[in-house]
């Protein structure tokens, strides 16, 4: 094979891995949400909250945000960020050197890892567009990581922009939000996926979620399904965690099609953040090989303590 055809099937499979990254945040269902942000580009705020989504949407979109804001395609030439720049495939592949990207996807954000970016920030961009601080999965953040954040955002730094990741706004400190300009993606579909009729994993997700509110309601059934040899490993405990979360995105803003959704509905927004921490936990502690029986049932027994103690 020749050096050219090397080089030219290096580059291809480049841009397929860059559009592959690019994907989710390209979908049409989040169309509005891409115009909210050329409309910011000319003048953006140094710190964006998107929430809602999946996490492979937010995470695609906080890098569409950093194509756009150093794109380097001339606006005559066509539309930025074109995607295909220098500038553009560098920051979507996380390799750009005004591009920091701390991920809490698989662990928390640690203290360091906020100290680290810092010390950066007092110095310009390296480049000429705008440095990158993207903290995917932001609820991930320890105390003190998120105190340090805080720090950062209170003083003014020209030339860089923060985003912040999370399924909701209410996973993070009230004082992170109050500094972020909130952008809503498309809330994923409550069961299957638009368009999709739902798979046998998402069909027993929804079961355990219907025993769930049931368990909550009348103390009855869940730790039958829990005891049942063969009918919990951790995979499903995790998608059973997902579809609570989702869930209880779909409760607060008004989606309240199934039984848990109702369930969620009926407190008021304190739970609803306890809720949440204590889903956050359950993940954690699948992701820690926790046996997920415990898990399932520390779930069940917190949802059904916390629902029955704040109805609104």
């Amino acid at each position: 094979m020749s050096s050219h055809a090397s080089v030219d099937d290096t580059a291809a499979r480049s841009a397929l891995e860059l559009e592959q990254i690019m994907a989710p945040a390209l979908a049409s269902r989040h169309a509005r949400v891409r115009g909210f942000l050329h409309r910011l580009a000319a003048n953006p705020p140094q710190v964006i909250l998107m929430e809602g989504g999946t996490v492979e949407e937010r995470a695609a979109m906080s890098l569409y945000w950093a194509a756009l804001l150093n794109c380097t395609l001339d606006a005559s030439q066509g539309e930025r960020p074109c995607l295909a720049c220098s500038a553009c495939a560098q920051m979507i592949a996380r390799h750009h050197r005004d591009m920091f990207f701390l991920d809490g996807r698989e662990e928390s954000i640690k203290i360091d890892d906020v100290r680290a970016v810092r010390g950066v920030l007092g110095e310009p961009p390296r480049d000429n567009g705008q440095r990158m601080v993207i903290l995917c999965e932001a609820q991930s953040l320890g105390v003190e990581a998120a105190n340090a954040l805080l720090k950062s955002l209170e003083e003014p730094r020209p030339g860089t922009s923060f985003v912040l990741l999370a399924p909701q706004r209410e996973r993070l400190l009230p004082t992170l939000v109050s500094r972020s300009w909130v952008l809503t993606l498309a809330w994923p579909e409550s069961g299957a996926t638009e368009g999709a009729a739902a798979g046998p994993q998402e069909v027993e997700a929804g079961e355990w979620g219907d025993a769930l509110a049931e368990f909550a309601r009348t103390g009855s059934g869940w730790f039958q399904r829990t005891a049942s040899k063969g009918s919990l490993d951790n995979g499903v405990a995790q998608r059973v965690v997902v579809y609570c979360q989702r869930e209880l995105a779909a409760a607060i803003t008004g989606r309240s099609q199934s039984d848990l959704a109702r369930l969620y509905a009926g407190v008021d927004s304190l739970v609803h953040r306890r809720i949440d921490e204590v889903l956050a936990e359950c993940q954690e502690s699948l992701v820690y090989n926790v046996n997920p029986a415990i898990v399932m049932d520390w779930l069940a027994t917190r949802v059904a303590l916390l629902c029955s103690a704040r109805r609104s």
